[in-house]
């Protein structure tokens, strides 16, 4: 019998449902795929509506689990079986090798010298790393990792620069017996992938970007230093427009709505507005889902003569040969007729797609017909919490952690009441 929670993915949700339930005096252990923790919300600018960076929360966390000794975390690791049941699983976790050790003090002296470089997926690929990087400013654990399938055959100098060792090339992957009473499931969530969604084109025209690029635009730690830029051109974005349910509410992409792609939208609005008095942002939408307590962060955007805001869903976009400028077509809905408008730039609201399925965890899991996770159809000490089960915004899905955790809870008082109260 143990009375420890395992948590599978290390994002806010994740996370949270740890920490909560280490404060309650049960040991958690995360398992995160990732270098680092704090997942997609690690990757956003601010959060809405009050327009914060995601990392005062984010470092709030990571002070607790750093202050806790009853939370233990795994970054670059997968879980590879599951065996018992509730109150008495055995997972075994598989855990990549690094090839950077605690010895690491972030001098960066390793990736001066690596002559090797590799697409940066904490920026969606819109620069570029050494192959011994840094995950980002703010990493959690803030240390350097090595992404060998970079490197050159044969190549040490990244070991041979670092002055203090830090650097071990003859790790290999290792495996852990992990005891625990109960697991919660807390995968997150992918951006879809816009190239699939035909009539925008988003692989053909570089001004056409997702919202989670345009987060990174927009981050002072992202590939333009917080510069709202064109990627074709480096051209500072004036006009900008935003293209609601793109690839959402589709039978042929994601038939659901992702929730939060209309907030996102208006939040953005407001990145490029704040820096320029004189820019323009139209939002074209099918419906705006902007409810309760969101509402007023609506009305303050309506309030703006400088953001339109269009129902219209958008058919088409193609590209002015001369300039390079995305061309939007639209129904428009209210107004009656087409109309086609050109844009500097155009964010795609991409929606959001459950990682879970693709995820290959060993566990008895049903899906719903979108590929979330039916919590109410897991076995006994399983749990699943935020976006694993449903899109929803930083909020909600910290709630919802918390009330993941207080199950494990309720699963280790049962497992200790079985047991005799011995644990």
């Amino acid at each position: 019998m143990s009375d420890k929670v395992l948590v599978i993915g290390g994002g806010i949700s994740g996370i949270s449902a740890a920490v909560e339930a280490a404060e309650a005096g049960q040991e958690s252990v995360i398992i995160e795929k990732n270098p680092y923790l704090g997942g997609r919300v690690a990757q956003l600018y601010k959060y809405f509506p009050k327009l914060c960076p995601p990392y005062c929360g984010l470092e709030i966390n990571f002070k607790r689990i750093k202050q806790n000794p009853k939370i233990s975390f795994y970054p670059l690791s997968e879980v590879q079986s599951v065996s018992g049941s509730e109150g008495n699983f055995t997972v075994t976790v598989k855990i990549n090798p690094r090839y950077v050790t605690e010895k690491c003090t972030n001098c960066g002296a390793c990736a001066e010298a690596c002559p090797a470089e590799r697409p940066n997926d904490y920026n969606y690929g819109m620069d570029s790393t050494k192959a011994v990087y840094l995950p980002h400013d703010l990493a959690f654990p803030m240390r350097y990792v090595l992404d060998r399938s970079a490197c050159g055959s044969g190549c040490q100098a990244c070991a041979d620069a670092c002055p203090y060792g830090a650097i071990d090339l003859t790790m290999e992957p290792r495996t852990l017996e992990i005891p625990a009473s109960s697991i919660v499931v807390a995968t997150g969530w992918n951006p879809y992938d816009a190239s699939k969604i035909e009539n925008l084109n988003f692989d053909a025209i570089p001004n056409v970007v997702t919202n989670v690029m345009m987060e990174r635009l927009a981050a002072p730690n992202g590939p333009t230093q917080g510069r709202i830029i064109r990627p074709s051109d480096g051209k500072e974005v004036k006009k900008i427009a935003f293209a609601q349910c793109a690839g959402s509410r589709d039978e042929n992409n994601l038939a659901h709505c992702s929730a939060i792609c209309c907030m996102a939208s208006l939040k953005q609005a407001t990145y490029l507005r704040d820096r320029d008095p004189e820019s323009t942002a139209e939002i074209f939408y099918i419906d705006l889902r902007a409810p309760g307590k969101y509402e007023d962060f609506l009305r303050r955007l309506q309030d703006d003569e400088n953001v339109t805001l269009t129902k219209g869903k958008v058919a088409k976009i193609e590209m002015d040969q001369s300039t390079g400028d995305p061309v939007v077509t639209v129904e428009d809905i209210l107004g009656g007729g087409k109309i086609k408008k050109q844009f500097d730039l155009v964010v795609l609201a991409s929606g959001m797609e459950p990682a879970a399925p693709a995820a290959n965890i060993p566990l008895d899991i049903p899906f719903e017909e979108h590929g979330f996770i039916d919590p109410d159809g897991l076995a006994d000490g399983i749990y699943a919490c935020g976006v694993a089960c449903r899109p929803d915004d930083v909020t909600t899905s910290v709630q919802d952690a918390t009330s993941a955790a207080l199950a494990t809870l309720q699963t280790s008082a049962k497992t200790a009441a079985a047991a005799g109260g011995n644990l």
